[in-house]
């Protein structure tokens, strides 16, 4: 998904302009979906973008970070541009979200909580690996 992508939902999405509006929606917008509030822990939004119809949401941030959860040693790059799809419970078809597993950087596609088990979330990569993880190491930090 490219920002073409992302045009292709603004007419009928719900658009946010500035750092703490856009994380605080998206900290409603995962809540909302029962998954872990510090999913994404991005900086210096620029805009948040969610397609309720379409169950598309976007972020667009000033530069590409690279973030550790700390809890789980897990290093996280988040680019200029991140968009997924979201479900309760779920966010997939993820664009711009890579993890670093030894010495490569892999893409992350999807993020998601099993059903009735509300301590674990699971992180899939387009390679088909996926690893879960407690769902506290994704707490958001204050």
């Amino acid at each position: 998904m490219t920002s073409k992508t992302i045009d292709s939902y603004r007419n009928s999405a719900e658009i946010i302009k500035g750092d703490a509006e856009c994380k605080k929606m998206s900290v409603q917008l995962l809540e909302e979906l029962g998954l872990p509030k510090g999913l994404f822990p991005l900086e210096n939004i620029e805009e948040f973008g969610y397609n309720r119809n379409a169950g598309f949401i976007w972020f667009i941030q000033k530069k590409k970070i690279e973030h550790t959860f700390k809890k789980i040693k897990q290093v996280v790059s988040y680019a200029t541009e991140v968009a997924a799809f979201v479900e309760k419970g779920k966010v997939k078809k993820i664009t711009g979200v890579k993890t670093k597993e030894l010495l490569l950087w892999l893409s992350v596609v999807e993020v998601y909580i099993e059903e009735g088990s509300k301590e674990k979330v699971t992180f899939k990569t387009g390679t088909g690996l996926s690893e879960s993880f407690d769902v506290s190491a994704f707490e958001l930090l204050e």
